[in-house]
């Protein structure tokens, strides 16, 4: 007589030690990779420095000219300054003024930590370790963007600082309440942060830290210049450059409104929106594309 024994049922073993792969083990790892290279430290170190020494240049600018001004008052019209007050506007977007080359190295900072991965076959080991892609992209443009917020920010708020001195003797500093200046610094942080995850967004599709890199800064230097190049050929042409990610950014951190231009929500809705769009059409071609 046999006796028939059931089958051994396997269970598939449970994780219960929250050893799993989540979203915030993901965001940890992005973060221990963008603070710990030292060519990331060096590079973010001398974004600080470049705004810094471009604002105090500009309020040296500034100094210079209202004494211009000063000794002959009818340069004005000449420089584009009708009296004091205009002149005393103007200098109040001198903590943003470095925010333009900032772009340029936040930008090609955010393709190179995304191309270098691919460049040296880590990003095999990062697609293992988070099988369904996204968030370990989604992971590193929200990390590089709070980097390059916190740099916008401190470098705007160190230019401000920096540059009272240099205006002080012609009586053209200013304080944070003065009009929009604290939220143009705080505004230089939203830039870098939205040319970051655009930078983040063009090295995941392209894959390649030279393309990538000529591809964003011509996108935010050289094309702009084309478009002005091109613009006395029809009208809509100057209508369309305000909608340019670089002409919605300079909106964003303004602190006077020229007439006919975006205002400083306009140009942050603006560039939100190329840095949400690219972002997108990384992660879905990230998901569906082999490594």
């Amino acid at each position: 007589m046999s006796t028939t024994s059931a089958p051994a049922t396997s269970r598939r073993a449970v994780r219960t030690d929250g050893s799993g792969v989540n979203f915030a083990r993901v965001m940890r790892s992005e973060w221990i990779k963008v603070t710990t290279l030292p060519s990331t430290v060096i590079l973010l170190s001398v974004t600080l420095v470049v705004m810094v020494g471009l604002a105090a240049l500009v309020a040296w600018s500034w100094a210079t000219t209202a004494q211009m001004l000063a000794d002959d008052p009818s340069m004005g019209p000449a420089m584009g300054v009708g009296n004091g007050m205009d002149l005393q506007a103007m200098v109040y977007d001198t903590p943003a003024s470095g925010a333009l080359f900032g772009q340029l190295l936040i930008a090609a900072l955010a393709v190179v930590l995304v191309a270098s991965e691919y460049s040296t076959g880590m990003i095999r080991s990062t697609m293992v370790a988070v099988p369904t892609r996204t968030p370990a992209l989604l992971a590193k443009a929200i990390i590089t963007a709070l980097v390059a917020f916190v740099i916008g920010v401190a470098g705007a708020f160190a230019s401000f600082l920096i540059s009272q001195p240099l205006l002080a003797p012609e009586n053209l500093d200013f304080g944070l309440d003065a009009p929009w200046v604290l939220p143009s610094i705080i505004n230089t942080g939203t830039l870098l942060a939205g040319i970051a995850i655009m930078g983040v967004a063009t090295g995941s599709l392209l894959r390649s830290t030279a393309g990538g890199v000529v591809t964003i800064i011509g996108v935010l230097f050289v094309l702009p210049v084309i478009i002005q190049l091109i613009s006395g050929l029809a009208d809509w042409i100057p209508d369309a450059a305000r909608f340019l990610p670089s002409s919605a950014g300079s909106q964003l951190v303004a602190t006077n409104i020229a007439d006919g231009a975006l205002n400083q929500l306009e140009g942050g809705l603006v560039l939100g929106g190329w840095a949400v769009l690219l972002l997108i059409v990384a992660l879905i071609v990230t998901k569906r594309r082999d490594v």
